[in-house]
C-alpha cells in the first residue's frame, strides 16, 4: 500500500500546473476567496462534506504549514521526513484513520482552498483518491494527499506539503 501511495503522489507531483507567468495572489489577504481555477473539482458527495472536520487540527510537523495538518484521529506511522529545498520547507507523512479516503480529501481540500491554494489534480481511482493544490508561483506552496484503503478498515495517507520560498 506504502508503495502505491508513493507511486501515486509522484504522479501528482508530475502533473504541477504553476506557473511563474502567473503571479500568485497575496495568500494571506485571499485566504477567504481563493483563487479562480478552470479545473473542475472532483465532486464530493453532501455526507462527505459535512463529514469533513473543519476543526483546528493539529500540524503534520513543527514547520508545516497550516494546510498540511493531521486529519483529526489520525494514527501517525513515525516522524514527519522534513527538507528544504527551493520551494522552501516541506515533508512528508503517512498515518492512518478510521474516515473514508473521500472524507480526508475533502478535509484536505478545504483547508487548501482557505489557503488560497487552487487545485491541480485530482484523481479516483478504485477506492483510492489523491489531491493536489498549488500556489501559482512556481516556488509557492503545495498539498499532496493520497488516501486509500488500508489493512483493517483503516484509511492510509500520505501527506506532502511545500511552505513555499
Amino acid at each position: 500500500m506504502a508503495t502505491v501511495a508513493v507511486a501515486l503522489a509522484l504522479g501528482l507531483g508530475a502533473c504541477d500546473g504553476r506557473s511563474e507567468a502567473a503571479p500568485d495572489a497575496d495568500l494571506v489577504a485571499d485566504a477567504a476567496s481563493p483563487p479562480a481555477s478552470t479545473e473542475t473539482p472532483m465532486a464530493a458527495p453532501a455526507a462527505v462534506a459535512a463529514a469533513a472536520p473543519s476543526s483546528d487540527a493539529q500540524p503534520a510537523s513543527d514547520d508545516a504549514p497550516i494546510f498540511a495538518a493531521l486529519y483529526p484521529g489520525a494514527q501517525i506511522d513515525g516522524p514527519a521526513a522534513q527538507a528544504t529545498g527551493p520551494a522552501g520547507a516541506g515533508g512528508m507523512i503517512t498515518f492512518t484513520t478510521e474516515a473514508a479516503p473521500d472524507a480526508v480529501v475533502a478535509f484536505y481540500r478545504e483547508r487548501a482552498e482557505a489557503a488560497g491554494l487552487a487545485p491541480v489534480n485530482s484523481m479516483n481511482q478504485g477506492a483510492a483518491r489523491a489531491y493536489s493544490a498549488a500556489s501559482r508561483k512556481a516556488d509557492g506552496p503545495m498539498l499532496e494527499v493520497v488516501a486509500a484503503p488500508g489493512e483493517g478498515g483503516l484509511t492510509s495517507v500520505q501527506l506532502s506539503w511545500s511552505a513555499g520560498a
